[in-house]
């Protein structure tokens, strides 16, 4: 399974970000949208997963998106919160893969048998890191890969 992950596009959604995307079989935008278009362009790829970010708390387009979400992608039990201080301190034993945004500082950290996620930014630039996204490769034995993707 290959996994589209974006966050923070803050209303930009640069054609080199849709141009990674392509081909994923799913894709999670971990909050702070800034333009409802962007889920319209992001769904027309792929299945979509999305939380609201604190920038998008007002929009009344996003009302209706959860502050967090639990799924799984291919056997991988997942929460996605946009700010990981919203990550619980104690995490339900199934969870293997927590992906959050905010910080705009891409980041893959393993804590035990745990992955963090942390895209970066896809939108505009910010304390001096390039836009980026992440793609999560999970093949059929389970195995588990992310890259980053420089915008």
């Amino acid at each position: 399974m290959n996994v589209g992950v974006i966050s923070d596009t803050h209303g930009l959604l640069r054609a080199e970000a849709l141009a990674a995307l392509q081909g994923c079989e799913r894709i999670i935008h971990a909050g702070d949208i800034g333009n409802p278009e962007i889920l319209d362009h992001l769904a027309s790829i792929a299945p979509l997963y999305v939380v609201r970010g604190n920038n998008d708390l007002d929009a009344p387009w996003a009302e209706n998106l959860a502050d967090s979400l639990c799924f799984d992608l291919n056997g991988w039990q997942t929460l996605l919160v946009h700010d990981s201080a919203d990550v619980p301190a104690v995490l339900d034993a199934g969870i293997k893969l927590v992906i959050t945004g905010h910080s705009h500082k891409p980041r893959i950290e393993w804590r035990g048998e745990r992955l963090y996620l942390n895209p970066g930014s896809a939108g505009h630039s910010r304390f001096a890191e390039r836009p980026s996204a992440a793609i999560v490769l999970i093949g059929a034995d389970g195995e588990l890969e992310c890259q980053f993707i420089k915008l």
